[in-house]
């Protein structure tokens, strides 16, 4: 069964961008909404991890030998300043949390055939909160696109 190596996946996915969420509320302090919308959505990773532990526990981890080249996403290395790194950073976290979104949809179809309802339950309430993340990211960065590419220098 290769379910550990996509739990461990995951895992891995909600940690990356939940320290990515924390660099870009760290740098765009400047901006409120970012700032504090950010750290939530951080802290909502960092739940997902935490109602994940006890089927990763369950099931296993994935092996880092059995992973294919390239399986884990790439956090922000650092964070960009100014309107244009603004919205460049969102774009990033936008890409990580599409990652995370695809890949709590991979789970639930392994959770529904195995059955696995415990495993069912945490897809349910884990994938509408990305789904969010991924809905304000896109409205974030639609409001953030004519300021930095029109306005700004």
């Amino acid at each position: 069964m290769k379910l550990p190596i996509y739990l461990s996946l995951l895992d891995e996915a909600e940690r990356t961008l939940a320290e990515s969420f924390r660099q870009v509320a760290d740098e765009h302090g400047d901006e409120p909404d970012v700032h504090f919308l950010c750290q939530t959505l951080a802290g909502q990773c960092d739940e997902h991890r935490d109602r994940l532990r006890p089927v990763i526990e369950r099931y296993g981890e994935g092996s880092a030998d059995d992973e294919p080249e390239r399986l884990h996403g790439d956090g922000l290395e650092r964070a960009r300043t100014g309107p244009l790194g603004l919205l460049r950073d969102l774009q990033d976290l936008y890409l990580l949390a599409s990652m995370t979104d695809i890949t709590w949809t991979m789970i639930k179809q392994v959770a529904q055939a195995l059955p696995d309802h415990e495993l069912l339950d945490i897809v349910a309430a884990c994938e509408q909160q990305t789904s969010v993340q991924l809905m304000w990211l896109q409205t974030r960065m639609s409001q953030a696109a004519p300021q930095a590419l029109i306005a700004s220098r």
